[in-house]
């Protein structure tokens, strides 16, 4: 059996650690989390532009050895235009994860459990 003296004593613990976490985490500014956005921009571009890159790279390749000037060029642009958009689409599918994954969390932080 726990006592009304320890039950306090727990409680108050509990509070002092709490404030002690919030003393070390500093809630995040809003410029963060703009700058935050400003990455997953431009890493959207990259990947995008990689794959268009490599599509270009091994289309030029192929058609300089094989004499067929635009045929491969075009149809490995467009496989990388394909790549890099499925690239983008995944990389936005993991963001949107972790963003729920954090609400959930800070869901989880609020109730006091």
């Amino acid at each position: 059996m726990v006592s009304e003296a320890d039950r306090a004593r727990l409680e108050a613990l509990e509070k002092r650690i709490a404030e002690a976490k919030q003393a070390v985490e500093p809630p995040r500014s809003t410029k963060e989390d703009q700058y935050t956005q400003a990455q997953l921009a431009w890493r959207m571009v990259i990947e995008l532009v990689a794959g268009l890159a490599i599509g270009f790279g091994i289309g030029y390749g192929l058609d300089r050895l094989m004499g067929t000037m635009p045929v491969f060029l075009v149809l490995f642009i467009f496989a990388g235009l394909a790549a890099g958009v499925k690239t983008m689409l995944r990389s936005a599918k993991e963001v949107e994860m972790r963003r729920a994954a954090k609400a959930a969390k800070e869901g989880d932080d609020g109730r006091g459990h």
